[in-house]
């Protein structure tokens, strides 16, 4: 049986971002730039917003490389309390300045309900990070927002969980959801997490929702993104997300994982001629 009406007989498990007959997947639009429906978006940026000098030049190399959104950490759930929390306000006010000057849509996580509120003034698309995925009074916040959220996959859930994280998005009122695999924990220790990207074809039969992948995050180490991020569009991921950072030596966070935007361009390039290659039916160089 399937398992999407496995408990409920036919009535779908999450009957708000259940996929059916009548309700295939719903894309959107966000500031201009359609996101699922056979289109292949892409997201880039630094893992933090460190400074106007960082952030302006960077944004500008990410649209002439055909980026529709900027990513960036303005709030950053840290493991050690020693680390870089982040500007706060100030960055997402330096990401929306980006967003004017060169029209990317903007996403930034939002960590708490006080964060959210600040994330939706200024952020096109909110993040709900793997850290609360579990949290279901974030999640219920986000649904009373009018703005997409972007829901990252926590570090052990498994896929029900991912969706019935959403199914509360949605319940409280919020249709507008992207759901994002960034790998997992496993007795696995050759990469910071495992990338399963097993769960991206099964979301997109489960559920109406457009499906993105964070190579950047499961691998923890550029020379393993390309790869990774080839292989999340070939099992059709709706987008990619990656750490793109000026100077990855000198990143305030994750710079082991963060692309150097030369880097990047190849990569982009090469992820559009997969993607085009794939609708198209043509063979994909290996």
């Amino acid at each position: 049986m399937d398992p999407q009406t496995a408990a409920h007989g036919d009535a779908p498990r999450w009957p708000r971002v259940a996929r059916n007959p009548s309700r295939p997947q719903t894309p959107m639009d966000v500031l201009g730039h359609r996101v699922g429906g056979g289109e292949l978006t892409l997201i880039a940026g630094p893992c933090a917003v460190e400074s106007e000098e960082q952030l302006m030049p960077l944004a500008r190399s990410l649209k002439a490389a055909g980026v529709q959104w900027i990513r960036g950490g303005a709030y950053k759930p840290r493991t050690s309390p020693y680390e870089f929390q982040g500007l706060g306000v100030e960055g997402l006010r330096l990401l929306a300045t980006a967003r004017d000057e060169f029209g990317l849509a903007v996403v930034s996580e939002a960590v708490d309900e006080t964060s959210l509120a600040r994330v939706e003034e200024w952020a096109d698309v909110i993040q709900i990070g793997a850290r609360n995925m579990h949290n279901f009074e974030l999640l219920k916040r986000a649904g009373r927002t009018r703005k997409p959220i972007f829901l990252k996959r926590g570090f052990s859930a498994q896929m029900e969980d991912l969706l019935w994280a959403a199914e509360y998005i949605a319940n409280a009122g919020n249709p507008d959801i992207l759901l994002c695999e960034r790998g997992i924990r496993t007795f696995s220790d050759h990469s910071r997490f495992t990338l399963d990207l097993s769960i991206v074809p099964r979301l997109l039969a489960a559920s109406r929702l457009p499906v993105f992948v964070d190579p950047s995050h499961a691998c923890g180490r550029r020379e393993d993104i390309h790869a990774l991020a080839r292989a999340a569009v070939a099992v059709g991921a709706d987008g990619v997300m990656l750490e793109v950072h000026p100077d990855p030596e000198s990143a305030r966070s994750d710079g082991p994982q963060s692309l150097s935007p030369d880097e990047f361009f190849g990569i982009a390039s090469d992820l559009r001629h997969v993607h085009a290659a794939l609708r198209s039916g043509e063979e994909v160089a290996t």
